[in-house]
């Protein structure tokens, strides 16, 4: 397989990176390039996550009664001082 990059910058970018790190253009940009795709994978998977935590804090708010809130809150308010350090 055969990449023909006609961008002067990119160009000049894997040639200063193989520069760099004594590698080759082509070694440079595979590992960036692979790097990209790891951070992009984090990324979705940390947004998956996200999703996952808020849908079960949504359940969990959904469940809950004004009588579980007050609780909640006169226990925080025991645990706290006005400053939120613990009491």
């Amino acid at each position: 397989m055969a990449l023909n990059i006609k961008n002067e910058r990119v160009c000049r970018l894997a040639k200063q990176a193989a520069e760099l790190t004594g590698r080759s253009q082509v070694s440079v940009l595979e590992e960036a390039l692979e790097a990209y795709l790891a951070q992009h994978d984090a990324r979705a998977a940390a947004a998956r996550r996200l999703e996952r935590v808020n849908a079960t804090l949504a359940r969990i708010d959904a469940r809950m009664t004004d009588a579980d809130r007050a609780q909640i809150q006169r226990h925080m308010d025991e645990m706290y001082d006005e400053n939120g350090l613990p009491a």
